[in-house]
């Protein structure tokens, strides 16, 4: 306790650290201010009553921070960026060259990398914002616009959730963590003071019970979070002796540590990203004159309707991308190679290949672990949701997993800098 009191005042104590820290505080204080300014003519009574009886608006106002709920200037959040990444990390599996260049050609590759990912966002954004009008127009709850105010409309959403993607990339590089994953975990604390208010209001004392088992719950996700998050599989690993002169260099021993989940939270963003396309495109569909689309937009809505479709499609979007993102972010052949290089082995295990596909079996296996783990936390909220009707839930799991992330990755960030400090 000591040390971590001591710690905290070495935060504060450090000018740059201080600067670090106000710049996020500000540019949180900016967002916020943000997601209160909305776009005009909005029926707020038909937009409250959208949101209470749509699991997949209220999952996906958390990246928003709210914005959604309130059709503001960044209804979108970081949204749009998030979907470009998502693509871009897929085409580095059937382009060559942008794996090469996400992989390969180090911090500059990767910053060629994420420019490409920012300007395919644009295109998103826009794309995202005229459907989220069309749909919430159809609805009633924003009225007919002509051509020029739809227009305008669209690039001030598009447009804010640039400014987003832009503050969002400030916060990494001035502040500390991941400026995306702030402005989220930003988003979720400030739905929670909401999100009690609702409970307290609809509190039944038949179901206090519910209400125990719910905190009881919680506080297990939040430890099981934390232990899978820094949980670590660690492979053996020995530097051959080497002499040179009269010394005698290598001969260590020590591990290379393989994170249980090494995806984080991303699997979850990635997944309900995705799931906003067919969201989108049925409620366009619906308004068709065809019999053919409208039968199809039809089926789709009553399975994103269905709960336990919903959920158990949502459980398998979350497992996948726990795979995709590990293969993306893990590559044990580029490990294997780097491994030889240095004069290091795992003892037992020939070098080169046979390294390459020994670590292989090895992340496949723990990753299924992380893979299931976030799949149930994903969707535990949402069952718990559909069987004790108790709707504030609906964005518990999730919320939870993100923050808790989230804290964790600030912690090791303010650590490393006092630690590089002290040193």
């Amino acid at each position: 306790m000591n040390a971590f009191l001591e710690k905290l005042s070495h935060v504060f104590r450090d000018q740059n650290l201080r600067k670090r820290i106000f710049f996020v505080i500000a540019s949180l204080v900016l967002f916020r201010l943000l997601t209160t300014i909305p776009i005009p003519g909005i029926d707020a009574a038909k937009l409250s009553s959208l949101f209470a009886n749509s699991q997949f608006l209220g999952l996906l106002n958390i990246f928003s921070g709210g914005g959604l709920s309130n059709l503001s200037i960044v209804m979108l959040g970081v949204g749009p960026y998030i979907t470009a990444t998502i693509i871009m990390q897929l085409l580095t599996l059937m382009v060559p060259s942008l794996k090469a260049l996400y992989q390969e050609e180090g911090e500059a590759g990767r910053v060629k990398f994420a420019q490409y990912s920012r300007r395919l966002s644009l295109p998103l954004a826009l794309v995202q914002g005229f459907s989220f009008i069309i749909i919430f127009q159809r609805q009633g709850i924003i009225p007919d616009l002509s051509a020029f105010q739809l227009i305008v409309n669209v690039f001030t959403i598009a447009a804010g959730s640039t400014l987003l993607m832009w503050l969002g990339e400030l916060i990494t590089e001035f502040g500390f963590g991941n400026g995306t994953s702030i402005i989220i975990f930003a988003g979720i604390i400030a739905r929670i003071p909401q999100s009690f208010s609702g409970t307290i209001a609809s509190y039944d004392p038949s179901q206090l019970p519910v209400y125990a088992a719910i905190v009881a719950l919680s506080l297990a996700v939040i430890y099981a979070v934390v232990v899978m998050t820094e949980a670590e599989r660690p492979v053996p690993i020995t530097y051959a002796k080497q002499v040179r002169g009269n010394k005698v260099y290598g001969g260590v021993s020590t591990y290379l540590p393989i994170r249980l989940n090494q995806a984080g939270v991303i699997p979850i963003i990635f997944a309900l990203s995705i799931l906003l396309f067919p969201q989108l495109a049925f409620n366009l569909m619906s308004a068709s004159t065809s019999v053919f689309w409208k039968g199809i937009a039809a089926a789709g809505l009553a399975f994103m309707n269905n709960a336990w479709l919903y959920d158990s499609f949502y459980f398998l979007l979350v497992f996948v991308f726990t795979y995709f993102y590990t293969a993306v972010t893990f590559d044990p052949l580029m490990i294997s190679e780097n491994l030889q290089k240095s004069g290091a082995f795992i003892p037992g295990v020939r070098p080169g290949q046979s390294t390459a596909e020994y670590l292989s079996k090895i992340v496949t296996r723990i990753t299924l672990v992380g893979a299931i783990f976030l799949g149930i936390v994903a969707v535990l909220p949402l069952a718990l949701r559909s069987v004790s009707g108790i709707t504030t839930l609906a964005i518990g799991g999730t919320a939870l997993l993100i923050v808790v992330s989230v804290v964790l990755d600030i912690v090791k960030h303010l650590d490393a800098q006092v630690s590089m400090r002290e040193y």
